[in-house]
């Protein structure tokens, strides 16, 4: 046996395998052994799984559909395509596949965050499937992390580190996601009325105004009495939340220019200044660049030994970890509010779908 060259490349200690599909996403992956005809790929495959769930949603996506809408059999795909999770990994990939808005010139980090935030919904809105296939973890296809690099382009030049950074990208992103979903759950609702768009409450405007009194509905009253509760209202919601957020960003940006400490983590303390009192030093609100928070938050640094501040502190803390609980309780409510929206969607689809049947074996 041959001694292996000096400059041979030294081979990657305990490197874990890629998964099959992460491996296909990357290019990385063996090919097939054999197969059918040429013609059919594993890019044929992923086009034809988007073709269905662009029509169909994910209900209409199967390994066997795939292949009867491609003329194989079920087995063909197989050897291309492991399981129906890679199946929807790839999916996912293909159609984030598309390059954002270029970066402005100047660099504009508002102008193009807002672009890019804009663009990511209307990929959401335009493949509503992929809302519903779950995360399960970090997103790491070459894709996906192209995606995050150009959200990344647009705060190159702000005075953030990276984490602030990527924290502002994940902000815009749910943000996005969230807005998509409720722009295809009321598209949805709309389709499953046939089309009569009175189920989004235009047609029970009046009725409302019967409804909802001024004594128990004082701030909502005058709402539903100017028509702007169910009408279409001057404000594009979307695009004003969108704006909100950018100005909270704005208003960090600033905040850690004038020296503020970063929201959401522990920083050491300055020198001199009792280990003890770095909690106390980033409990000021990240506002803007406010002198009184931050002299607030020099006298609880120099005082942190006080009783009194230790007991401050110390509420403060609780009050913190019961928010944390109460933020951790109102996430899990609103997954199980969508797993139930879900389970009824499928209970009117199903009942909806026995009716029909019951009409027309009932018909002469």
């Amino acid at each position: 046996m041959n001694a292996p060259e000096d400059d041979a490349p030294a081979e990657p200690l305990d490197a874990p395998e890629l998964p099959r599909g992460l491996a296909l996403a990357w290019g990385v992956a063996a090919s097939p052994n054999r197969g059918p005809r040429r013609e059919l790929s594993i890019e044929r495959i992923v086009d034809a799984a988007v073709e269905l769930a662009d029509a169909d949603g994910l209900e209409g996506v199967s390994m066997a559909k795939v292949a009867t809408r491609l003329g194989y059999t079920t087995m063909s795909l197989y050897r291309y395509v492991t399981s129906k999770d890679d199946l929807l990994l790839l999916m996912q990939e293909q159609v984030i596949g598309v390059e954002p808005p270029p970066a402005h010139d100047p660099s504009d980090w508002r102008a193009e965050l807002r672009e890019w935030a804009q663009f990511t919904q209307a990929l959401l809105v335009e493949h509503a499937w992929y809302l519903d296939i779950p995360i399960e973890g970090v997103p790491i296809t070459p894709n996906n992390l192209r995606l995050v690099d150009r959200g990344l382009r647009s705060l190159r030049d702000l005075p953030l580190d990276q984490e602030e950074k990527m924290a502002v990208i994940l902000l815009a992103t749910n943000y996005g996601r969230a807005a998509a979903q409720l722009q295809r759950d009321l598209g949805r609702a709309v389709a499953a009325a046939g089309g009569n768009d009175d189920v989004l409450g235009g047609a029970y405007e009046s009725v409302l105004r019967d409804l909802v009194d001024a004594e128990r509905f004082p701030y909502l009253r005058p709402l539903v009495e100017s028509g702007a509760y169910v009408g279409d209202g001057a404000i594009d919601d979307s695009a004003f939340g969108l704006e909100r957020i950018l100005d909270g960003v704005a208003a960090y940006i600033d905040a850690r220019a004038a020296g503020l400490p970063g929201a959401g983590r522990t920083f050491p303390a300055e020198p001199g200044a009792a280990t003890s009192s770095a909690g106390a030093r980033n409990a000021g609100s990240l506002t803007g660049s406010d002198d009184g928070v931050r002299e607030a938050a020099a006298l609880a640094s120099r005082y942190a030994r006080d009783p009194k501040v230790k007991r401050a502190a110390e509420k403060r803390k609780d009050a913190e970890k019961r928010v944390r609980e109460l933020q951790k309780a109102v996430h899990e409510a609103e997954k199980k509010v969508r797993e139930g929206e879900k389970a009824l969607r499928e209970a009117r689809k199903a009942e909806a779908e026995a009716a029909k049947a019951a009409a027309e074996r009932d018909r002469p």
